[in-house]
């Protein structure tokens, strides 16, 4: 992608190697490719500038996260995000080293920056349970804000990964009345990957002109049919949080374009929650499970969950098995209410597997194997006639998953 369709007027981005992933391991344990790692930035906006959020909602949320809810109520001019280290589990209750070091570090930025620590929203993604180095932030904070430049959003992209192998952009514009809105967006995400947020950080940047309700509004929308429709291994992290920021540099209002804006901030969404699932931790098949036709669209997403968490599932879309009974079988445990199973037909790509809850008299293993093969597959399964559809994406679960988790702190 050309690094100048993803500027934002209004926005200025800095990003350094801060030392943070290797001060996270042991000196007997740190991996030299840490101390050369991009793994914190700073991201700055004009005054006018307005935000909205979406946050983790597991019960144990990082400090940031608390700290980030805190703020977001009044004018953000600025956030500050680091990698390597989550600043989770290291306690939320008043004068508490996570918070404490939270709140600093907001400090530390509205110095350099000249405003004020309430407008600055942390971030942080990494190991659970250590302390910030704050050594770390504190000589090289200072160093950012001297470098805050319009086209250094690929470099914070590169920042924010954690065990990702590579980094995820995405820009749309659109034009109204001759002039164009820009949205641009960058995330990272790659295994604890689960709905209602996941271990995913995004940070989206836009130049309409809104109010924080009305970014609140068209976010919510977004992230429910995007990073809230993804999941590579069920777990939801403690850090989670998405952004939305609005500069108004367009000199284009909401108001007048909140279709346009509503379907280009789906597809910048979309398209980063999709390249978090091709990315996933040890992932070889990007999957599509679509439900239809229950009697509720929640129960459409139990059934399609149920059949992407299911290990025997992802361990047949590894081998390119097609065991569709481990598909039938996730099927039917489902927390669904008047499930019939003359009612349950199941696809792979348009090969029918399962026609009314038997076996399809003219589907051949060979069919099906082949469609396992491809590297983007489509399970489509039809559990009754009610006008609803949901889809969610997934991946395959490999020995690299293992590996890579096993691994992560030693």
């Amino acid at each position: 992608m050309d690094n100048s369709s993803l500027k934002i007027n209004g926005v200025l981005f800095a990003a350094i190697n801060a030392g943070i992933k290797n001060a996270q391991n042991s000196s007997a344990n740190s991996n030299p490719k840490d101390q050369e790692k991009l793994d914190l930035s700073i991201v700055s906006f004009t005054p006018e500038t307005k935000t909205a959020a979406v946050f983790t909602q597991n019960v144990f949320c990082a400090a940031p996260v608390v700290v980030a809810k805190n703020h977001l109520n009044n004018s953000v001019r600025a956030l500050i995000i680091n990698s390597g280290n989550a600043n989770a589990g290291t306690g939320l209750g008043s004068g508490s080293t996570g918070l404490n070091n939270a709140y600093q570090v907001c400090e530390l930025v509205a110095k350099k920056l000249d405003i004020k620590a309430e407008e600055v929203l942390p971030f942080s993604t990494g190991v659970i349970g250590k302390p910030l180095p704050m050594q770390c932030f504190e000589g090289n904070i200072a160093t950012l804000s001297n470098q805050l430049a319009a086209d250094k959003l690929p470099q914070v992209a590169q920042a924010i990964l954690t065990t990702d192998l590579i980094e995820k952009t995405c820009a749309k514009q659109f034009k109204v009345k001759g002039k164009t809105v820009s949205i641009t967006g960058i995330a990272k995400g790659s295994g604890m990957i689960r709905p209602d947020m996941a271990t995913m950080l995004s940070f989206i940047f836009t130049d309409v002109k809104a109010t924080q309700n009305e970014l609140q509004h068209c976010l919510t929308q977004a992230v429910n049919q995007s990073f809230n429709r993804i999941t590579v291994d069920g777990d939801t992290s403690t850090n989670d949080a998405c952004t939305l920021s609005a500069t108004g540099t367009s000199g284009v209002d909401m108001a007048d374009c909140v279709d346009e804006f509503q379907n280009a901030l789906n597809e910048v969404s979309q398209t980063l929650a999709h390249k978090i699932i091709q990315d996933g931790e040890g992932a070889t098949k990007f999957v599509e499970i679509c439900v239809k036709g229950a009697t509720t669209n929640k129960d459409c997403l139990e059934v399609a969950y149920t059949v992407a968490h299911s290990p025997l599932v992802k361990t047949a879309l590894f081998a390119s098995d097609a065991n569709w009974g481990r598909i039938l079988a996730a099927v039917g445990r489902a927390n669904i209410a008047d499930l019939k199973v003359d009612a349950v037909s199941i696809y792979l790509g348009e090969i029918c597997l399962i026609k009314n809850g038997e076996l399809n008299t003219n589907y051949t293993e060979e069919m099906g194997s082949a469609e396992m093969a491809k590297k983007e597959i489509v399970i489509t399964i039809d559990i009754g006639n009610n006008n609803t559809s949901e889809s969610v994406w997934t991946t395959d679960l490999s020995y690299d998953y293992i590996k890579i988790n096993a691994e992560y702190r030693t």
